[in-house]
C-alpha cells in the first residue's frame, strides 16, 4: 500500500468532481489573460528601467549571466505550476510548505512573503516617484522634488492600488491588464524595432570587470536575480484563478516567457544602441536609446510616462497579493483570524488595509535616509527567496516521497526541473548580500512570537485562561 492520500493533491488522486467544485467555485474572477497580466504585472516593475545600465557595467557578459538566471526563473515557473495543480485551493508557497514540512514551516513561508510584499512596495513607489516628478517637470513645469512632495507622491501611488484592490477582483484584474499592455507594449517596441538600430561598437568590453569572465557572471547575476520576483503571483492568489489545476502552471510558464524575452531583447537593443560609457552612467537607458534610435529628447518622456505605468500596474498586483497570502495562512489558523475578512465584493479588506499601512510606514524610513532604499531593495529579495527554495523543496520532497506510479522519464525531469529552481533560489539568497541575510533572518526570527501567539488563541497548548492556584503537572 502507498502513502495516505494528501486533501487536494490533484496528481495524487483527487477526483474529477473536486477538481471541477475548485475549478468552478464562487469568487474565481481571474482567467488565463488575467493571470498572465497578473504575473507579468508583478514581474515588469520599475526595476527594468535601469536594468541595462546596471548590467552594461559588468559588459556584455551580464547577458550570459541574464540567461542563467532566466533559466532558473523558468523552472522556477514549472515547479509553481505544477505545485498549484496539485493544491489548487490557494496559499501559494505557504501552501505547499506546509502541505510537506509541516504547519510551522509554512507559516514562516507565509511570514516571509508578507514581509517581502509590504516591504518590496515601499521600494517599489519610491522608484516610482522619481518619474513622476520628472514627467510633471517636463509637461507641467511643475518642480515637485521636495521630499516632503515625494512622500505625498508616494502614498498616493500606494493607495490608489489599495482603493482598486478593494474594488474586488475582477477591477483589479481589469487594471492590471490594462497597466500591462500599456507598459509592455512600449518596452517590446524597443526590444524588436531598437535591434535594427544595433552598432557592435556600441557593447563594449565583453568583461568591463577588473576580475575573471567567470566572476563577471556571477557579479552580474546577483543583480539581474531580483528582476523576476513575482513568478510566484498565480500560485498565491490561486483562490482567484478559474480552473486553477490548468491555469495555474500555464499562467506562470507564460507570463515568464514573455517577461523573459522582454528583458533578453530589449537589454541587447539598449546595448546596441547606446555607447557604453554612456550606458554605464545614464539614469535612463530606454530614453536614451529611443533618442539614440530617432533623435530629439521625446525618449525621456515616453520613458518616464512608460514606467509610471509600470510602476503602478506592479503596485497594483503585489496589493492583492499582501493581502492574500496572509488570508490563506489566517483561514488555516496560521495568521490572525482578522486576515480573512472580506469584503462584499471578496476582497480580503483586513490584508489591503493593514498591508498599505504598513507600506507608508516604511516609505517613511526609506526617505529618512538614503541608505534605507538600497537596504529595502536587498531585504526584500532575500525574504523572496525564502518561500522560493521551500516551494522547489516541497516539490523536490514530493516527487521523491509521494504515492504515485511515474515514469522514469518523467520523474527525472521533473526532479531536474526542481533542483534547478532549488539552485536558483539559493542562488538568489547568496546574491542578497551578507546585510540582507542578516536584517531578513531577525525578520524571520520576530515571526516565532507571533506563531506562538497564534497557536496559543487556538487553545492548542491548553486553555488561555488559568484558575487561579491550579497548575498542570
Amino acid at each position: 500500500m502507498g502513502e495516505p492520500q494528501r486533501p487536494g493533491d490533484a496528481d495524487l488522486g483527487t477526483t474529477e468532481a473536486e477538481v471541477a467544485g475548485v475549478s468552478t467555485a464562487p469568487g474565481r474572477d481571474l482567467g488565463l489573460g488575467a493571470a498572465i497580466a497578473l504575473v507579468i504585472g508583478n514581474i515588469v516593475g520599475t526595476g527594468i528601467f535601469l536594468l541595462p545600465a546596471s548590467l552594461a557595467a559588468f559588459g556584455t557578459v551580464s547577458i550570459i549571466a541574464m540567461g542563467l538566471v532566466t533559466i532558473g526563473a523558468i523552472a522556477m515557473a514549472l515547479v509553481f505550476g505544477k505545485l498549484g495543480a496539485r493544491l489548487p485551493a490557494g496559499g501559494g508557497p505557504y501552501a505547499y510548505a506546509r502541505d510537506a514540512f509541516g504547519e510551522f514551516v509554512g507559516f514562516w513561508n507565509a511570514w516571509s512573503f508578507w514581509l517581502t510584499a509590504w516591504i518590496g512596495n515601499a521600494a517599489i513607489a519610491v522608484a516610482w516617484v522619481g518619474y513622476v516628478q520628472y514627467f510633471v517637470q517636463q509637461v507641467f513645469g511643475l518642480n515637485w522634488n521636495s521630499t516632503f512632495a515625494a512622500i505625498v507622491i508616494a502614498l498616493v501611488g500606494l493607495w490608489i492600488p489599495a482603493f482598486v484592490n478593494l474594488l474586488g477582483a475582477k477591477n483589479m484584474a481589469a487594471f492590471q491588464l490594462v497597466t500591462a499592455v500599456l507598459k509592455f507594449a512600449p518596452l517590446l517596441f524597443i526590444a524588436v524595432v531598437g535591434l535594427f538600430f544595433i552598432q557592435g561598437a556600441n557593447f563594449g568590453e565583453f568583461n568591463a570587470t577588473d576580475g575573471s569572465w567567470i566572476g563577471a557572471i556571477s557579479l552580474a547575476g546577483a543583480v539581474a536575480l531580483f528582476i523576476y520576483s513575482g513568478v510566484e503571483s498565480v500560485a498565491i492568489a490561486a483562490e482567484k484563478i478559474k480552473d486553477p489545476v490548468r491555469n495555474i502552471g500555464r499562467a506562470s510558464l507564460i507570463g515568464v516567457l514573455a517577461c523573459a524575452a522582454l528583458y533578453m531583447l530589449s537589454t541587447v537593443a539598449v546595448m546596441g544602441t547606446v555607447p557604453h560609457d554612456q550606458l554605464v552612467n545614464s539614469t535612463a537607458p530606454f530614453a536614451d536609446a529611443l533618442n539614440n534610435m530617432f533623435g530629439g529628447s521625446i525618449g525621456g518622456l515616453a520613458m518616464a510616462a512608460c514606467a509610471i505605468v509600470s510602476g503602478i500596474g506592479a503596485l497594483n498586483g503585489w496589493t492583492m497579493l499582501v493581502a492574500e497570502m496572509p488570508m490563506a495562512a489566517a483561514k488555516d489558523g496560521m495568521f490572525p483570524r482578522m486576515f480573512t475578512k472580506e469584503s462584499g465584493r471578496g476582497a480580503p479588506v483586513v490584508g489591503i488595509l493593514v498591508g498599505t499601512i504598513l507600506t507608508s510606514a516604511m516609505l517613511l524610513v526609506a526617505y529618512a535616509s538614503a541608505n534605507a532604499f538600497n537596504t529595502i531593495v536587498l531585504l526584500a529579495s532575500f525574504t523572496t527567496v525564502i518561500p522560493y527554495f521551500f516551494s522547489a523543496g516541497a516539490q523536490l520532497f514530493w516527487l521523491m516521497t509521494g504515492a504515485r506510479e511515474v515514469h522514469k522519464k518523467r520523474l527525472a525531469r521533473d526532479v531536474t526541473i526542481s533542483v534547478i529552481a532549488l539552485l536558483f533560489a539559493f542562488w538568489m539568497a547568496f546574491g542578497s548580500g551578507a546585510d540582507a541575510v542578516l536584517g531578513g533572518t531577525l525578520m524571520l526570527l520576530v515571526g516565532v512570537p507571533v506563531y506562538i501567539w497564534v497557536k496559543s488563541r487556538r487553545g492548542e497548548y491548553g486553555p488561555l485562561e488559568v484558575t487561579h492556584g491550579s497548575h498542570r503537572g
